[in-house]
């Protein structure tokens, strides 16, 4: 099989598009937060006891730029470094209240921007699509060649 056959491309350009309009801030809530910043804001939100050294895998960037765009963040006071209280020797990264307002209206944002576009589906596609799209995004996150395992779900509903 081609690996650019016609549907590849669309797919591509597809992401592209949803890329381009994150970029722009089209789906970030209206607040003016640099891309890079709020990425590291969306990050922290998820995750437990972050460090500047565990961002920078998790955003694929290295080191020293993961510690410029957390010093960005805190000092535009939407992040904020604290002693971790199992070490204390290290320090973690927490959310302000301004750095989880801001997450909170970007995800509100951008959820309403997804449920506005699918407005029209019925919950049968919106649930196919969002199955899709996980098993999508998974694919993407394995190294490339590494051999795909159709998790459980997935074999069922092949049946």
């Amino acid at each position: 099989m081609d690996q650019h056959d016609a549907i590849t491309v669309a797919v591509e350009a597809a992401m592209v598009r949803i890329r381009r309009r994150q970029t722009r801030g089209a789906l970030g809530g209206g607040r003016a937060i640099p891309v890079a910043v709020f990425r590291v804001l969306d990050a922290v939100a998820d995750g437990d006891a972050v460090t500047v050294g565990a961002l920078a895998p998790a955003l694929g960037i290295d080191q020293p730029r993961a510690s410029r765009v957390v010093a960005q963040a805190v000092s535009s006071g939407l992040l904020e470094r604290v002693a971790d209280q199992r070490d204390g020797r290290r320090a973690v990264l927490r959310l302000t209240p301004g750095g989880r307002d801001a997450v909170t209206d970007a995800r509100t944002g951008r959820r309403s921007a997804m449920a506005a576009a699918m407005a029209d589906w019925t919950p049968g596609e919106r649930a196919e699509f969002a199955r899709l799209l996980e098993r999508f995004v998974d694919a993407m996150d394995r190294p490339i060649g590494a051999e795909s395992r159709p998790r459980a779900a997935d074999r069922l509903n092949r049946r």
